[in-house]
């Protein structure tokens, strides 16, 4: 074969080879697919011995570098590539433990081989997983100490059930990779988190698999099961307000359209993805500006980084209940199959996920994600008029949002996130938190009978339901109207008047500065009333003000603990409510890429104090909401949804208000129906 020849076939393989890509991968941020789980476990094990018995932690896209991702972007406006246009290799990131070390392995997905391997040296472990967590929850029932103490207290072992709890960090000088293991009872319900068998704890290596602790301090009475059914058909009359059904008909179909993990709806498009630690990722959020006939970039990728929940009971069975939901677990991991008609709405779309298994298999999560519309009769705008003779002026505007939800139930809580745009350009997140609470067995009966500090709160007969913090970091990648941006706090501040022109002796006003350095960023919200901004300095409004997007924060809850309290140190990025940082790569993750059993020396808190430069670049806005929870009665035995979120909202982003044009959804009319008899 001549060089012609040779030349003209590789350029015909390599069309090929593109519109195949293509075709498999039409956006470089799509998370990966079963085959490729599939490719990555061959080819990693194909590269360690058989001996080595790998166990895979994490696995996901390795994003192509924000810079090439852009271009290739700029290049295609509709995100298809075409032949002539390939997207960026196609990659994966995963860490996998042989001979108890961790390995760090990135996998050119195209040319089917390992570009790079790292042992990591660090602190901390990576993710538990399900298939690690099963075998250790196993060891207890073969382990005589533990069936002692289970007959002692005249159960059936055959209806206990166990779980496995990440242990954290108190300073040890060297650690393993260990849990502790709690214990339930199911007898007679199905709510075992309400039937704790207290002071029993065993404490299990995980890498060797083998129990190495084990403590049974003390007996107290396993909490009765009457009382603690949630499920609707094996409830009894008398049955709570009876709520009337509703119909819900949407004419033509829904308003958005899937193709892939792509979502365009109304002024917004965006992309759906997925990750095993994070759960769903929203990126490449754009918005349609009417007046500029053209879509402007908002978010470039927006997620939960971490999810913190320390509980506040120090006593040797509780002290160490201070989870990382995201780094230890992975709220990906855990999330639940959601549920037509119920979880979401009859008109809601759903989107599949997969994660790897423990042995590098892929796992399927059925309807995953769901995205719907929303009309709660909420109003966009409206103004009545009565100021014109004769004449009242009424305009209103039906509000209509894009929902994006997710379900995580890490053992006994379950997290509802959304994703919700809105077409006046706010994006909102809300949290709902419900489930069942973290509970403790005790001997009380009456709050009067409590003599000591019980750690929380007596909600029914010897069931105590600890105090605890939910702190929800978001890692939000904004880019307004392109890359470079600035962080602005504008403060409001009261001003004195000091001349005699007016009756009024004070008003206030806003004094802006814009944020140099990481340092200057740190914000714990409620010090002073402020606005806090993300700006872009090189763009304004046609009057002149610098275009932008502002935090409107959820409840704020600051951190209870100490700061040299080891929970705390491992959780310092919830030391203040909001950071930027300029972007990088690698900075991910706001706990770090080993949280079990981590010490704190990698985490936002450590990152930040290069205080590198943070105007004019692109910037990263790390966000904290909190909840402090006090339980009371009402979360038992099943708790009703507590709920909080933020928003992003446009400021002099567009010229004028941007939904004015927008229409009402029309009212559709229901078939006269009537009854047969």
């Amino acid at each position: 074969m001549d060089t012609t020849m040779k030349v003209m076939l590789s350029f015909i393989l390599m069309l090929l080879w593109s519109c195949v890509e293509c075709k498999n991968h039409p956006h470089p941020q799509d998370p990966l697919t079963p085959s490729e789980f599939n490719d990555v476990r061959t080819i990693v094990q194909n590269a360690y011995p058989t001996s080595h018995n790998l166990t895979f932690h994490y696995v996901a896209l390795d994003e192509p570098n924000k810079s090439e991702l852009l271009s290739w972007l700029s290049s295609n406006p509709k995100t298809k590539p075409t032949p002539s246009s390939p997207p960026p290799p196609r990659r994966a990131f995963a860490i996998v433990r042989s001979q108890k070390q961790s390995h760090e392995i990135t996998v050119d997905l195209s040319t089917r081989s390992i570009v790079s391997t790292k042992v990591y040296e660090g602190n901390g472990y990576p993710m538990l997983t399900l298939g690690e967590i099963a075998v250790a929850t196993r060891l207890p029932f073969s382990y005589e100490p533990f069936k002692e103490s289970v007959t002692k207290r005249g159960l059936n072992i055959s209806l206990v059930r166990c779980n496995a709890y990440s242990f954290g960090w108190f300073g040890e000088a060297k650690t393993v990779r260990s849990v502790k293991i709690k214990c339930h009872y199911r007898n007679g319900t199905t709510n075992f988190y309400a039937r704790p068998l207290e002071g029993v704890a065993v404490l299990v290596d995980f890498d060797n698999m083998k129990i190495v602790g084990y403590n049974d301090r003390y007996v107290v009475p396993v909490p009765k099961a009457e009382g603690t059914e949630y499920r609707a058909s094996k409830l009894e009359p008398p049955f709570g307000p009876k709520l009337k059904g509703i119909a819900f008909k949407q004419d033509g179909g829904p308003g958005f359209t899937i193709d892939g993990h792509s979502v365009s709806w109304a002024n917004w498009v965006f992309h759906v993805g997925f990750d095993i630690r994070a759960g769903l990722v929203i990126s490449q959020a754009s918005i349609y500006d009417l007046q500029k006939q053209k879509y402007r970039p908002v978010l470039y990728k927006g997620f939960v980084s971490e999810l913190f929940v320390p509980y506040q009971d120090p006593s040797e069975e509780w002290y160490y209940a201070t989870f990382f939901d995201s780094g230890e677990y992975g709220l990906g991991q855990y999330m639940s199959s959601l549920q037509p008609l119920t979880d979401c709405p009859p008109n809601a779309e759903f989107i599949d996920a997969y994660y790897a298994s423990s042995d590098g298999t892929p796992v399927k999560i059925s309807n995953a994600f769901c995205i719907f519309e929303k009309y709660a009769g909420d109003i966009m705008w409206r103004h009545t008029e009565v100021g014109i003779p004769d004449e009242v002026i009424t305009e209103v505007r039906s509000d209509v949002s894009l929902v994006v939800r997710m379900v995580s139930t890490v053992a006994n809580y379950d997290y509802v996130i959304d994703w919700e745009f809105k077409p006046s350009g706010s994006i909102k997140s809300v949290v709902g938190l419900t489930g069942i609470l973290g509970l403790k067995a005790g001997t009380y009966t009456n709050t009067d009978q409590i003599k000591e500090d019980i750690y929380g709160t007596l909600i029914a007969d010897n069931t105590i339901g600890i105090y605890h913090d939910h702190f929800f970091t978001y890692y939000l990648d904004l880019d307004i109207d392109g890359e470079a941006n600035s962080f602005v706090k504008s403060n409001l501040e009261t001003v004195r008047v000091k001349d005699d022109t007016t009756p009024r002796k004070s008003y206030w006003t806003v004094v802006s500065e814009t944020a140099k350095t990481e340092a200057d960023a740190k914000i714990n919200l409620g010090s002073k009333p402020s606005q806090l901004l993300v700006v872009n300095p090189n763009k304004k409004s046609k009057q002149g003000n610098k275009i932008g997007y502002r935090l409107l924060p959820g409840p704020a809850a600051r951190p209870l603990l100490l700061n040299d309290d080891y929970p705390q140190i491992r959780a310092a990025f919830t030391n203040y409510d909001v950071w930027v940082t300029p972007y990088n790569k690698s900075e991910k993750w706001v706990g770090g890429l080993y949280v079990d059993r981590s010490r704190g020396d990698d985490t936002l808190a450590v990152w930040s104090r290069r205080n590198r430069k943070i105007e004019n670049k692109d910037i990263v806005l790390w966000y904290t909401m909190g909840f402090h929870h006090v339980p009371c009665q009402e979360d038992f035995p099943v708790m009703p949804t507590l709920s909080g979120g933020f928003e992003l909202r446009p400021t002099n982003f567009f010229e004028s208000n941007p939904v004015l044009k927008t229409l009402s959804p029309k009212l559709v009319g229901w078939p006269n129906c009537t009854s047969q008899h």
